[in-house]
């Protein structure tokens, strides 16, 4: 189904925006005291290109050799492309992101139409044993519908499942396909010990649970949790979302062997009531964006000592005439995608860790361009000439303080917290952080603000820091205070720019550039949406465009 993007006299490439959801089947065990823990990567091949290059990940299941993941593939389907497609499983073995730190379960490849024709193509793995499993991908397409519904529920009178206790339910919940079988689309938590749970409020895109149909089956499972992956089935129900957006409706939960074992004896298994139910628009980050909200980007560079003398070619502040250092790259990789978002095209750009005429005083916090009054460099070139000139004019020094830095731009975000504007902050940094209490703290009050953090880690240290900063996996936290959002993303600049065949300064920036900014828009919208703003009709932007507004002095 085409979202509705007719526009007279003007070209456009047809295509679909296709859904995939991945499971696999008698993986092979890699844990020696319990199961795998599986973990699906995607990877795509450009069209007329023999790369593969990573895509998307989906969540790690903890203890099973028959993963069902929640976590949706989405994919831009062309009919006249052969678009193929690899999947690698693994079993995840720590926190770390880097795949050859775990356990290869299997591979297999294929192309989107296969998988589109298909509807739901399972296929064998290819990996280290003769039998390694198999791999099922379905694939549907998506409808345009843009809202998503916020359930809270409850359960009593549940069956009890364990023998020293009572049972750990959890809800799964699955959208009937046309070929009659179900598609998991969303999980609760489990709760321990209870037979009248109460599940916390959670949300889900409409398109997930039943691709916009209203009257599309959904059928719910409840589950008696284990730790070692056998989850017990409850009972179960099938409903549609009509029928959820009756307020106030419960549902008896039937298991078809207990009910066939005790006959006419049989009630139930317990009641699931909905207590609440909500249907609400989602505003993407584009929504946003043509309703004229502006995006303002500040570029603080590391100058401490670590960074080597910048006389010195292996200084990663050396200046090579002929081509580019780490930091240049950098600023020039993402500036030149946020530049097309502000209006005025005027960047802050600071610099923290070196000594400062004429006295020689440590700064953590001054401008890139010698002035003590104005930040502000015009475009990308700007920033890249009072770089330069700060290299020229200040003594490397340190130590490595990220706090000062991103204090600076949260009291201007402080200011513009009503929808207008949203700050990002790129730090490019060789070192290991010194100020990491004060930087945490800094990050959760800036969390509370339309604000975002990059991290760019230049050189071959010890980033490890860097990725407890980035809150993908545990969110940060300061005496106890945990972060409201995931606002800070950390990339290390060696991973994302080794030189591969074929590659130009051009594609290198391009792929840095996209690593670096692929959380942005999720954050963006994750502070819009914790707020209640809504974006502003495209027809009412005129004003904010006009404005000019940058990040104040």
């Amino acid at each position: 189904m085409q979202a509705n993007t007719f526009s007279a006299g003007a070209s456009v490439v047809p295509s679909s925006k296709v859904e995939l959801t991945i499971s696999c089947r008698n993986l092979i065990d890699a844990d020696i005291f319990s199961k795998s823990d599986p973990m699906c990567v995607v990877f795509t091949k450009q069209f007329a290109s023999d790369r593969w290059r990573e895509f998307a990940r989906t969540e790690a299941i903890m203890d099973t050799l028959n993963p069902d993941f929640v976590k949706k593939i989405m994919l831009e389907y062309y009919f006249e492309e052969r678009q193929m497609l690899r999947f690698d499983v693994y079993d995840i073995d720590s926190q770390s992101a880097d795949l050859s730190k775990h356990d290869f379960l299997g591979t297999m490849e294929c192309s989107l139409g296969e998988i589109v024709s298909a509807g739901r193509l399972k296929r064998a793995l290819k990996g280290p044993k003769a039998n390694s499993g198999s791999i099922v991908v379905s694939a549907e397409e998506l409808s345009s519908c843009k809202e998503e519904v916020h359930m809270t529920l409850r359960g009593e009178g549940l069956d009890k499942k364990d023998f020293f206790g009572k049972s750990d339910p959890f809800l799964v919940f699955y959208k009937a396909n046309e070929d009659g079988l179900y598609t998991i689309t969303y999980k609760t938590e489990f709760i321990k010990n209870t037979l009248s749970p109460k599940w916390r409020p959670f949300t889900v895109p409409v398109r997930t649970l039943c691709n916009g149909d209203l009257d599309r089956s959904i059928k719910v499972e409840c589950y008696d949790w284990n730790s070692n992956g056998s989850h017990e089935i409850i009972g179960s129900f099938l409903t549609n979302l009509r029928e959820l957006s009756q307020r106030g409706c419960s549902f008896e939960l039937i298991n078809e062997q207990r009910k066939l074992k005790k006959g006419k004896k049989y009630k139930n298994s317990g009641t699931i009531f909905l207590d609440d139910y909500k249907s609400v628009p989602v505003y993407s980050f584009i929504d946003y964006i043509t309703g004229g909200c502006q995006l303002h980007a500040t570029m603080a560079v590391d100058f401490t000592a670590s960074n080597g003398n910048p006389m010195d070619p292996k200084s990663l502040h050396f200046n090579n005439p002929s081509y580019p250092n780490q930091y240049e790259t950098a600023i020039r990789s993402v500036g030149e995608i946020i530049q097309d978002y502000d209006s005025d095209k005027l960047f802050p750009a600071l610099g923290f860790g070196a000594r400062l005429p004429p006295d020689g005083r440590v700064s953590h916090e001054f401008f890139l361009n010698g002035h003590t009054d104005n930040p502000y460099c015009e475009g990308v070139e700007g920033i890249l000439s009072a770089y330069k000139h700060s290299l020229n004019t200040v003594q490397l020094y340190g130590p490595t303080n990220f706090a000062p830095i991103i204090n600076h731009v949260a009291r201007f975000a402080m200011e513009r917290r009503g929808g207008t504007d949203y700050f990002i902050l790129l730090i490019i940094t060789d070192g290991i952080i010194t100020d990491m209490p004060q930087t945490k703290a800094a990050i959760v009050n800036a969390a509370r603000l339309p604000m975002s953090i990059i991290i760019i880690g230049v050189g071959n240290a010890d980033f490890a820091d860097m990725d407890i900063l980035d809150g993908d996996d545990v969110r940060v936290s300061h005496n106890g205070v945990e972060a409201e959002r995931d606002i800070v993303q950390f990339v290390p600049f060696l991973e994302f720019t080794a030189k591969r065949p074929g590659d130009t300064l051009i594609s290198t920036q391009a792929r840095l550039a996209k690593e670096v900014l692929a959380e942005i828009p999720e954050q963006f919208t994750s502070y819009m949406k914790a707020r209640g703003i809504k974006p502003r009709p495209p027809l009412e932007r005129g004003s904010s465009l006009a404005s000019g507004v940058g990040l104040p002095s």
